[in-house]
């Protein structure tokens, strides 16, 4: 009874690399790349979430929750892809160094810095950020409206001695400062606004008071999925000594299986 090998699991694989700065030459064009994926995203999700009508509201919140994951984990997504070239670019530099190579400050700083993806993504939302925030803290619940005089009231609103008593209900409320902020803010966390429904006041204010939180959920996604670029760089190398090692092992197996062909194969002796 032959009892099967367990299979080895594959040995770790790091390699050093250089630690960059902070900000770099690429971090202006990095935070006009990622505002100009967030204006993208806010615009796609607004219009698939304000014309999705799903008739429940337990949809409702199951479909636009479906829409705040997608967008976090391609921010993820993109972050892991940018602090894997930084990882990567680090990785050149040290070598560089190690062989006594020169290297300017600029250079240098182009490697992987573990704040570097927060700070790109904090940067590239403030143009969103900052009206969230202002707000936030303007807000407030919002109430039904006077409503529409009976049309026997409105004949006696032409009488002057009524109709200034009922001036209110004939002059348009204008619009504030602080509407032309909800309207944009909503649109901006659309998905989520949207779960709240149309009659939730409450939760709607909730939602408008946590607006600078939601919006920086894909900060943290984005930095958190750069910080792991140093987890994939060694995914990368283990999975390259891995299958150099396959390699290594397939053609010895070939290479002896060549040999005893050749031995027993060999010329016959004579009797």
């Amino acid at each position: 009874m032959t009892v099967a090998k367990k299979k080895k699991p594959a040995e770790i694989v790091t390699k050093p690399f250089l630690t960059g700065g902070l900000t770099d030459e690429n971090t202006f064009k990095n935070v006009l790349k990622y505002f100009g994926m967030t204006v993208l995203f806010i615009f796609v999700a607004f219009l698939v979430s304000a014309m999705s009508n799903l008739g429940s509201q337990v949809f409702m919140i199951i479909f636009n929750a479906a829409i705040v994951l997608l967008l976090l984990y391609i921010y993820f997504t993109r972050g892991l892809s940018l602090g894997t070239d930084d990882v990567a670019r680090g990785e050149i530099l040290y070598q560089r160094k190690e062989k006594g190579a020169e290297m300017t400050e600029n250079e240098r700083n182009l490697a992987f810095h573990p704040g570097k993806g927060f700070l790109i993504a904090l940067l590239g939302t403030l143009p969103v950020l900052i009206p969230a925030i202002i707000l936030a803290i303007m807000t407030k619940r919002q109430v039904t409206g006077i409503g529409v005089l009976p049309n026997w009231v409105s004949s006696m609103a032409r009488r002057s001695e009524i109709g200034d008593a009922l001036v209110t209900y004939t002059q348009p409320e204008p619009m504030q400062f602080v509407d032309y902020l909800r309207v944009f803010v909503r649109a901006c966390i659309m998905p989520v606004f949207r779960m709240a429904g149309t009659e939730n006041k409450d939760l709607q204010l909730v939602f408008e008071r946590i607006s600078p939180i939601l919006l920086l959920l894909p900060v943290v996604s984005y930095g958190f999925g750069y910080q792991l670029g140093r987890n994939e760089r060694t995914r990368v190398h283990t999975r390259i000594a891995e299958n150099r090692r396959i390699r290594a092992r397939r053609e010895n197996r070939e290479r002896k299986a060549r040999k005893a062909a050749s031995e027993n194969h060999g010329p016959e002796q004579l009797n």
